[in-house]
């Protein structure tokens, strides 16, 4: 047979053969195989994309025939638009065609590789400014392979035309494409490789060439995926990835979950150890006082370090700012941010290895994010179960929040520029509550008498985010509009940092000193701003400019009021109240201004408890409101002011009847949220008006539900009623055996709405 045949696998467009495509991937994930066959012509082309430690990103390609006698085959085969070293992602995004003008390929003599560069770094300043850093692509296993470095050579050999071998492509976007012809065999497969690295230095690719030009072969390459592939398995090894079922998707999904979660909130690579060097870095970063203070004792224990002998230490020194740092220390390596990439602060970061190879111990994240991952984390790791929630309630802030992105570095706060459709600043209210409950219970259950130890030493801090929340009139006036950005106290803190170093964060007393806390604090607050916003008979109300869960609340801002988070607090609570009261007879010490404010905020609880009975009356709810509002308030001016450092004692008693008290509010409300479909509601919004303050509820979603099964209010029959109706209701998808966030409801188009009734306009006095 003389047929020339023209074979583009993967194209696009009509189907001009019978062909089957494929698509697999490893339980790892960490290889991905494409596959099409051509019945047609009897040929089988796939290529696995994976990767090596040692050579990077590596293509395996794979051509095989099937029909009886031999084919010929020229192939043409590669990578396209490869970026060098040094191109931004915004001058990508904006100015490609100016970057493209930049670039140029060169061919190394002697082997099928090329290196992609900068002739100059991308820049109008009147400065030189050389690229020296490249990219680089090489490939072995095809018999008198030729090299071609630019696009359009793809576009001539469809056509028909000879390639013609490149040693340079300047000022236009790099190809590197292999050219060969052979001879196939009946089922004979030809298997050829495309290595690909980024930012290699002029010695690190000097290195690398010559070692691929004295041999690398298929073994080497393979030994490299594998090396890779193990430490893979190890790493989610730790996290205890690994388990057996009679299900082998099971097993698979187990293990892809658990890979999933280290990926974001990272592993410990060492278990309980960690290098002193990486342990005295962080000191350094966070405190370069307390560095000096404790570098000699560090140390002396060695190169290395066990969770064990910091902890020693630190009780030894009695340092509270090293036992502090020592608490907060999380040498975790893998994490990556996490996040829709499309969002301007959320593209991914991946950092794995150092410059010697060894493990870069980093973790980066948003709040919500990295502590849901390292709740699970916990399981496999629980001496750092007390390690995270001191990361955690050190990073809260004085009036019971927390930033947005939290870091081995620190905190980060979001701040507003009315130029950026992505800016805006405020609180995410839930996840001060669900985050830190689910940590503290797995405390309780592994080791049960830390939390309380820790609840009257004062090692703990307050975060200093530079946003002040409004006046509780101001709220009501603008629900939407509640928090300014102090700029002028931002500049303070960043001056703080560039002094002390990522301690420059924290709250400050009156006098200049850190403010230091107990552990009973720090877990008071938060609970106490919660209950500051409740709304009887509705919820939390959302009035810090975020929506809590997701991203599909953002219109409940403002005038939303949370079930969710006040099924979640419910759980807090008893938990307070069950670790209060293992610890009867003890003492309590507060901060004067959150002592005072505990005792408002029972005061305004206690006076309305009589109100129980039944629905709540708009006049009531407002009347509420209008109390604790401005105890909020009063308990937000004193803390913004900064500390007083006076402290007040009191007996846990006085603390467990407050929890009892305010829980009795949080079960009526959550009583009178059951719908009339035996669900519950999971969000309401409230409407001011002559009345006082109404309640209107949204429509059913499945966190709702979640949130009343997680709270401890309803009894096992209730529960499973509630499982029964939820099974009934328009969430479940019975296609997916599974539920939907919110039920699939039939909108309006864009043509029905905002359509102004005949009768409207004929009533209109205009």
């Amino acid at each position: 047979d003389d047929r020339t045949s023209l074979w583009r696998p993967f194209q696009r467009g009509p189907m001009v053969y019978d062909v089957e495509r494929n698509l697999y991937k490893n339980v790892p994930g960490n290889k991905l195989v494409f596959e099409e066959k051509n019945n047609d012509l009897g040929l089988t082309f796939r290529y696995t994309w994976t990767t090596g430690k040692r050579f990077g990103f590596v293509r395996r390609a794979e051509l095989q025939q099937h029909e009886a006698g031999s084919a010929t085959v020229e192939l043409v085969d590669g990578l396209r638009n490869l970026m060098p070293h040094g191109v931004e992602r915004g001058a990508q995004s904006e100015l490609s065609t100016l970057v493209d003008g930049y670039k140029q390929s060169d061919a190394v003599d002697g082997m099928t590789a090329a290196v992609y560069s900068l002739t100059s770094l991308v820049s109008d300043r009147a400065e030189p400014c050389e690229s020296l850093k490249a990219t680089v692509a090489w490939s072995v296993g095809l018999p008198n392979a030729q090299l071609l470095l630019s696009e359009d050579q793809l576009a001539s050999f469809c056509l028909g035309h000879e390639p013609r071998a490149e040693k340079v492509n300047k000022g236009k976007r790099g190809a590197f494409f292999v050219h060969a012809k052979c001879e196939l065999a009946t089922e004979e497969r030809l298997q050829w490789y495309i290595v690909a690295d980024v930012e290699q230095g002029p010695a690190q690719l000097t290195d690398l060439l010559h070692e691929v030009r004295d041999g690398v072969g298929a073994e080497q390459i393979e030994a490299d995926i594998a090396e890779g592939s193990r430490r893979l398995r190890q790493l989610t090894g730790f996290a205890d990835g690994y388990q057996r079922s009679e299900d082998d998707l099971v097993t698979g999904r187990h293990f892809s979950n658990t890979l999933f979660n280290i990926m974001r909130g990272g592993v410990f690579s060492e278990g309980y150890t960690f290098p002193s060097e990486d342990f005295l870095g962080f000191l350094k970063t966070w405190n370069r006082d307390c560095y000096e203070r404790v570098q000699s004792h560090v140390t002396a224990l060695g190169s290395k370090l066990s969770l064990d002998s910091a902890r020693a230490l630190a009780d030894e020194l009695d340092d509270p700012d090293f036992n502090r740092l020592v608490n907060e220390y999380l040498p975790l390596t893998f994490s990556r941010r996490h996040g829709d990439p499309s969002r301007p602060w959320n593209h991914f970061s991946i950092l794995l290895n150092q410059e010697d190879g060894s493990d870069f111990l980093y973790y980066q994240g948003n709040w919500r994010d990295i502590f849901q991952n390292w709740e699970a984390l916990s399981v496999s790791f629980p001496e750092y179960i007390e390690s995270f929630i001191a990361k955690f309630v050190n990073a809260s802030t004085i009036d019971g929040y927390n930033p947005y992105r939290i870091s081995r570095e620190g905190i980060d706060w979001e701040t507003w520029d009315p130029s950026e459709a992505w800016s805006n600043i405020g609180y995410w209210g839930d996840h001060q509550i669900v985050y830190l409950l689910k940590l503290l219970e797995l405390s309780h259950q592994y080791h049960p008498d830390r939390i309380s130890r820790a609840f009257d030493r004062a090692v703990f801090v307050y975060a200093d985010v530079p946003y002040r929340i409004r006046s509780y009139e101001a709220m009501l006036d603008d629900p939407r509009s509640t928090i300014d950005y102090d700029l002028k106290h931002a500049e303070a803190i960043a001056a703080r940092v560039a002094s002390v170093g990522s301690d420059g964060k924290l709250v400050r007393r009156q006098d200049g000193e850190l403010h230091r806390v107990n552990l009973l604090e720090k877990l008071l607050v938060p609970a106490l701003v919660k209950l500051g916003n409740l709304v009887p008979g509705g919820g939390i109300w959302m009035n810090t400019q975020r929506p809590e869960w997701n991203d599909a609340n953002n219109a409940l801002v403002g005038y939303g009021l949370s079930m969710v988070t006040l099924c979640y607090l419910r759980r807090y609570l008893l938990l307070m109240e069950t670790l209060l009261e293992t610890s009867n007879g003890r003492q309590a010490t507060l901060s004067k201004e959150v002592a005072d404010y505990m005792r408002a905020v029972a005061q305004v609880f206690a006076e309305h408890g009589e109100r129980l009975n039944g629905d709540v009356k708009p006049s009531v709810r407002r009347a509420f409101m209008d109390q604790i509002g401005p105890v909020n308030e009063a308990y937000r001016a004193a803390v913004y002011a900064g500390p007083s450092g006076e402290q007040v004692t009191l007996p846990y008693v006085e603390v467990v009847e407050l929890l009892g008290q305010t829980r009795r509010f949080l079960d009526h409300t959550i009583g009178r949220s059951q719908r009339d479909d035996g669900l519950y509601h999971a969000y309401n919004l409230m409407r001011f008006d002559d009345d006082g303050v109404a309640i209107e509820p949204l429509q059913e979603m499945l966190e709702g539900q979640v949130a009343v099964l997680s709270s401890g209010f309803l009894g096992a029959g209730e529960s499973a009623e509630l499982l029964k109706q939820l099974r009934a209701s328009r969430l479940y998808r019975e296609d997916q055996h599974s539920y939907l966030l919110y039920p699939d409801r039939e909108l309006p188009t864009f043509l029905e709405k905002n359509v102004v009734p005949q009768a409207w306009i004929d009533e209109a006095q205009l």
